[in-house]
């Protein structure tokens, strides 16, 4: 197996949650400290920035790509009773799926099956509060994670990865396996720019970790910013139809200028638009890695909170099916599901495609060697002013 492949099955399957992202942080102290080029620093909060131990010089500011630790889960609160414990959930999931579902306990014992068997008051800011019932007991602490019981993760005959936690966590490892990819570069005598890895803490319950670096100054002023992200699939933005440059999501659009320069770096990379202009066919794009340009307005991201902190910031991400766990989602949100023929909701696994994945991970490299820090419009557009003026 490819090795980039390797990483993304083994992260996906960390157990995380917002402000409970522990296991993942090790994963990545791991990851660094066997590779010495790299330095790795936390701030007060404990995101994570990894950078080379020696920026190369540049004239360019510094590229940070970030991306999410946590994703989606129970956190334990209290214990009540014997094998009876209290668990918050931190992330967003519709209110059908709680209802007697599977969840698995993570113990330093090992994980440990039950069930959700109701709510319980209060909630608190960082989310609901559960009941969940362990009946072989457990030996929880508070701050234990649970989530839900899920198969574990596989990629199919398709290519396809079906995996616990995509959000945010194969991003990660696209990040991840990038900078192996410069690392690689640099020592074959290729320049790479001053690219950064930015990992940020609890997404999940509000950006709290990207504003937390924000306010702290963990990234410099003058840094470009191209957040990673899952985002839910739609038709016309399917997993499988690539990489997408993300220009906006629900609540804001991204820097024009560093959304334009990313997708033109996609087009050097794929070897094509990511949709035919009305002077070409379709036939001009077959055989050729697909890429997108969307506005996924199906949720928000990190992106919209460094744009609002004054720094140029864009995003990309992967196609995700199955968003953040919840398998027939456009049915339930129609009220067109079909309990009695299909049972209650579950949840499932978030699957993404691997080619989506690679791509963005070729992408990456690609914005790490040469992402300029102006638009690629202004030289169309003065060269078309200059040749065509005469027309005026």
């Amino acid at each position: 197996m490819h090795p980039h492949l390797s990483l993304a099955l083994e992260l996906t399957q960390i157990p995380t949650a917002a402000g409970r992202e522990q296991r993942v942080i090790a994963f990545i102290e791991r990851w660094c400290a066997a590779r010495p080029q790299l330095a790795l620093s936390t701030d007060a909060v404990g995101n994570m920035t990894v950078a080379l131990h020696k920026s190369p010089p540049t004239a360019e500011p510094p590229l940070y790509i970030t991306g999410h630790l946590d994703h989606p889960a129970f956190v334990v609160e209290r214990t009540i009773g014997p094998g009876t414990l209290e668990v918050s959930f931190r992330g967003g999931v519709m209110p059908v799926f709680f209802e007697d579902a599977p969840v698995t306990l993570h113990t330093g014992a090992g994980p440990v099956d039950g069930v959700l068997t109701g709510k319980s008051d209060p909630s608190t800011p960082a989310g609901q509060h559960y009941t969940a019932e362990f009946p072989g007991g457990t030996k929880a602490a508070v701050g234990d994670i649970a989530t839900w019981t899920l198969p574990t993760a596989e990629i199919d005959s398709d290519g396809v990865l079906h995996t616990h936690a995509c959000d945010d966590l194969v991003a990660v490892a696209a990040a991840m396996a990038a900078m192996d990819e410069l690392l690689a570069a640099k020592a074959g005598g290729s320049a790479i720019g001053d690219v950064r890895l930015l990992f940020t803490r609890a997404e999940e319950i509000g950006f709290i970790g990207a504003i937390a670096a924000c306010r702290l100054g963990t990234i410099p002023r003058g840094a470009r910013v191209v957040a990673l992200e899952n985002s839910r699939a739609f038709p016309d933005s399917p997993v499988g139809g690539g990489p997408i440059v993300r220009v906006g999501d629900r609540m804001s659009v991204f820097t024009p200028w560093l959304t334009a320069a990313c997708a033109a770096r996609a087009e050097q990379v794929f070897g094509h638009p990511a949709t035919p202009s009305a002077a070409q066919t379709a036939a001009a794009h077959a055989g050729k890695r697909p890429w997108q340009r969307k506005l996924m307005a199906g949720g928000a991201c990190e992106a919209g909170v460094f744009c609002h902190a004054g720094f140029d910031a864009t995003c990309l991400c992967l196609p995700l099916g199955n968003y953040h766990n919840m398998p027939h989602l456009a049915e339930l949100q129609a009220g067109t599901y079909d309990a009695a023929a299909s049972g209650p909701p579950r949840c499932a696994r978030e699957f993404i495609h691997t080619q989506d994945y690679l791509g963005l991970i070729d992408l990456l490299v690609a914005l790490g060697t040469n992402l300029p820090s102006s638009s690629p419009l202004t030289p169309l557009l003065d060269k078309l002013y200059s040749d065509k003026k005469y027309v005026l």
